[in-house]
């Protein structure tokens, strides 16, 4: 049997573009790393490879690679978190959606189009990075307990000085949860502000 090493080539820079995107996504400690954007970009190439080569002169050709482009949908709402009022995982569900169609593209032989759309991606995730950890704020959960409320009114000082934005607070006996923004650049100094102020008390932060 003859090997088309053509159609490997398409699969092997696929996975390798994936891959970098995925490699990205893995060192910011994000939801689906390397290995899920490696074989979401090869598999996809390969279903692109399929539908141009496998049913031709029989259906439409362009049938598989569409099923792709919604299909993929389904593995970026798993990477999708709804977690108290805050929603993570967006960009990386995101990520796999343009690591498929980068797959597709190789499949369909347009590497030039694959590696300027790999660039561009890894460009923008990087940069916004750089910004967001300078500019950005980060949302905090807060559960302090047991708390009285001149403790907890306090401790709502600290964190205003420290250049925490809180958005609110609520009690339940000797419980309270605040809810805040941090600038990321100030995170970890706010955090150690917080911890010293609440020296005694049980801190969970999310």
């Amino acid at each position: 049997m003859e090997i088309e090493w053509n159609y490997i080539l398409r699969i092997f820079i696929a996975g390798l573009l994936g891959g970098l995107i995925g490699f990205e996504r893995e060192f910011r400690a994000k939801e689906a790393g390397l290995r899920t954007h490696f074989i979401v970009a090869l598999g996809s190439a390969l279903f692109m490879i399929i539908s141009q080569y496998a049913f031709t002169g029989r259906f439409d050709a362009a049938r598989v690679a569409a099923q792709v482009v919604s299909g993929i949908g389904f593995i970026g709402a798993g990477v999708i978190i709804f977690q108290k009022n805050v929603v993570r995982g967006v960009t990386t569900a995101a990520g796999l959606w343009v690591a498929a169609a980068i797959g597709l593209a190789c499949g369909a032989g347009m590497y030039a189009v694959a590696i300027a759309a790999s660039l561009m991606t890894l460009a923008c995730l990087e940069a916004m990075h750089l910004i967001t950890r300078r500019y950005g704020e980060k949302s905090l959960n807060i559960t302090i307990s047991p708390v009285t409320s001149e403790q907890l009114f306090q401790l709502m000082e600290t964190m205003k000085a420290s250049g925490m934005d809180i958005h609110s607070f609520s009690v339940t006996g000797s419980v309270a949860t605040i809810q805040m923004n941090v600038r990321q650049k100030n995170y970890q100094s706010a955090i150690s502000s917080l911890l010293e102020a609440a020296k005694g008390l049980k801190v969970e932060i999310s």
